[in-house]
């Protein structure tokens, strides 16, 4: 399957060959204390379609956040874009969505974490639907209570659900979720195919996606600190703008890495 992901065509223009994929919360933004606080850069989605134009349409945003919530924040700028880990994606103006009524077991234990944690102040529950994501930043004390809480919600649900860690979240979701299955669904498809891939993120959850393109001869970067299998390293979504903003008015594409 790698090889026919990386076939190409003969002799590419440098940008004709490579599909940017970019993470969300904190890559592109900053992490906030609160999932609905955030802030977007006012200059970031007039960046990010210059990049797409430059890309040939072969930029994606691939994200945790329902693609919903991602569209409001970008402009109406109708990107290419993958949410909830890849379960739900739009692609040359198609959209696939999840449909939470296919997941009964989990709205149920949705409805049971909810009251779970409702004697907690300070975690908040965020319901997206085709999964849900425990946060924790605003009570560090309850790390472990979270932890505890979100196995056992995993041993009652079954092996068709994961837990998947980040930055003070747990998210429950389908086990078929990931970014890295979803940026391998997009590279099959024009105008990904034949490109090598270049991921960005910051977290946990990007690790898989890293994996992925790592293992087909892409560029993964990471942003900010943390162990991590990327082959490089931004130290902020400030600085990851900046370099972003340099490559859609010079054109040349600011990774180290990449010649």
């Amino acid at each position: 399957m790698a090889e026919a992901l990386l076939r190409r065509s003969p002799q590419p223009e440098a940008e004709e060959s490579w599909a940017l994929f970019l993470d969300f919360d904190g890559t592109l933004v900053d992490i906030v204390e609160r999932p609905e606080a955030v802030f977007v850069d006012p200059a970031l989605p007039g960046i990010l379609a210059e990049l797409e134009t430059r890309l040939g349409g072969a930029l994606a945003i691939v994200s945790g956040r329902p693609i919903s919530f991602l569209d409001r924040r970008l402009g109406g700028h109708r990107f290419d874009i993958a949410g909830l880990h890849g379960l739900e994606h739009r692609i040359g103006g198609q959209l696939f969505l999840c449909d939470p009524d296919e997941h009964p077991r989990l709205r149920e234990m949705v409805d049971r974490l909810a009251g779970v944690f409702s004697s907690k102040p300070g975690i908040l529950i965020e319901d997206k639907g085709c999964s849900v994501a425990i946060h924790w930043r605003l009570a560090p004390i309850e790390r472990d209570f979270v932890h505890a809480t979100v196995h056992a919600a995993l041993e009652a649900l079954g092996s068709d659900y994961r837990v998947q860690f980040g930055k003070a979240v747990a998210e429950i979701l389908p086990a078929a979720a990931g970014k890295g299955k979803v940026i391998e669904k997009f590279l099959v498809q024009p105008p990904y195919r034949g490109r090598r891939p270049i991921f960005i993120g910051d977290d946990l959850t990007d690790e898989n996606g890293f994996r992925a393109v790592n293992a087909l001869g892409g560029y993964s970067v990471r942003i900010g600190p943390g162990e991590t299998v990327a082959r490089e390293r931004l130290g902020s979504p400030a600085e990851l703008r900046h370099s972003l903003a340099l490559w859609a008015e010079q054109g040349s594409i600011p990774f180290q890495g990449i010649r």
